[in-house]
């Protein structure tokens, strides 16, 4: 009876809890979310490889012959590429282990402000965004020579914080859907085509037209809009592209929510 009794009364408490707590328990557990995956290499490691590697061939190598316009839009690509990654692995593929494992249900049971644990690994996703977002500034200013304003880069560094939380929702809906073994091979399948498909590692005006036409329909090809916009080469309105990432991710997070509600 008290092991039944006891999680129920102690997940009463949240409602209640003091201000001041109530933020130390937000604080503490967005603290220790940045903490595990900043010291974990295996997450850390390839988010930052990938996007750095790609930029370094394209945006740094080839770019010296493709001129500076060509590192300047590699910069904005290749950033929106790395962003999706914490947003989706972050999410995806550490939801569906903790799961798996229980700890959700643990963390449910504790007094705690029930959306504290999703506000974690949301402003984790944020940081490490920033983190993938400043390492391809610093490449694209000391090494491709690429001319950027203070506002630019702020901009570009701005767009790729706030630009991983429609990925971090659909993260978190496929988060619900797998086990923590078939999450980060779903995910994958849902990365590398949705990247490529939506112009992300070529530009899109060299790919072939059927292509072109259908990349408006990706998430990924709109915050590229956006990013294309913070570095000066945007062409064209972006309220549009702004409401359809809004849209696209309060669809899955409605999603997502409700999965979890019904499977815990």
């Amino acid at each position: 009876m008290n092991a039944v009794t006891v999680p129920v009364a102690a997940s009463t408490k949240a409602p209640g809890m003091p201000l001041r707590r109530a933020l130390g328990a937000y604080v503490e557990e967005a603290r220790s979310e940045c903490l595990r995956y900043m010291r974990a290499p295996g997450f850390m490691l390839p988010i930052m490889l990938f996007p750095g590697m790609f930029y370094l061939l394209f945006g740094v190598v080839m770019g010296k012959s493709e001129g500076a316009d060509a590192a300047r839009y590699l910069l904005a690509s290749y950033s929106v590429f790395g962003v999706m990654s914490p947003g989706l692995f972050g999410f995806g593929v550490s939801l569906a282990i903790e799961r798996d494992g229980g700890l959700l249900t643990l963390k449910r049971a504790l007094p705690m402000p029930p959306g504290a644990y999703l506000l974690g690994k949301m402003l984790m996703a944020m940081s490490v965004a920033a983190v993938v977002v400043g390492v391809l500034l610093a490449m694209a200013l000391g090494l491709a020579h690429v001319s950027l304003s203070l506002g630019q880069a702020a901009g570009l560094l701005l767009t790729g914080v706030l630009g991983v939380l429609p990925f971090c929702a659909l993260g978190m809906y496929v988060g619900t859907l797998f086990k923590g073994q078939s999450a980060p091979a779903m995910l994958q399948l849902i990365y590398l085509p949705m990247s490529f498909l939506s112009g992300l590692w070529f530009p899109l005006p060299m790919m072939p037209k059927v292509l072109q036409q259908i990349a408006p329909v990706w998430p990924s090809y709109h915050l590229d809009r956006i990013a294309l916009a913070a570095v000066g080469m945007g062409q064209g309105a972006l309220w549009p592209h702004l409401l359809i990432l809004i849209g696209f991710g309060g669809v899955f997070l409605l999603l997502a929510a409700r999965r979890l509600r019904r499977t815990g």
